[in-house]
């Protein structure tokens, strides 16, 4: 990262699928802040990584989900955390924007930046 203060408009988004673009804000190598856009219906299938999972919802809902059943609505307003390792998904209900922070970084993320 060669600035700690950025813009948004001035990062660069990626198409990670149909649906779903992530723009990397900002990091270091123990964190990173991504924000996500989804289109509704837009599915992120069950998976894991190494980084713990911070996110807040800015804009939408979303239908988050675990690999044993366990489901929440999250909404405008509210938070969610997910531990390394820990199997989640994702299904979006309507448009949303999620801000998401990950500890270590994701390396995969740094594309672009």
């Amino acid at each position: 990262m060669k600035n700690k203060f950025t813009n948004a408009a001035e990062r660069t988004t990626i198409n990670v699928k149909p649906g779903l673009t992530r723009t990397t804000l900002s990091f270091v190598d123990s964190l990173m802040i991504c924000r996500f856009h989804e289109d509704e219906g837009t599915i992120v299938e069950l998976h894991t990584h190494e980084a713990v999972q911070n996110g807040y919802v800015l804009k939408g809902r979303i239908r988050l989900f675990l690999e044993d059943g366990t489901e929440f609505i999250a909404e405008s307003g509210c938070a969610y955390v997910f531990e390394s390792m820990e199997p989640h998904g994702s299904v979006a209900l309507e448009e949303t924007v999620l801000i998401e922070s990950f500890s270590p970084t994701r390396p995969e993320y740094k594309d672009g930046n």
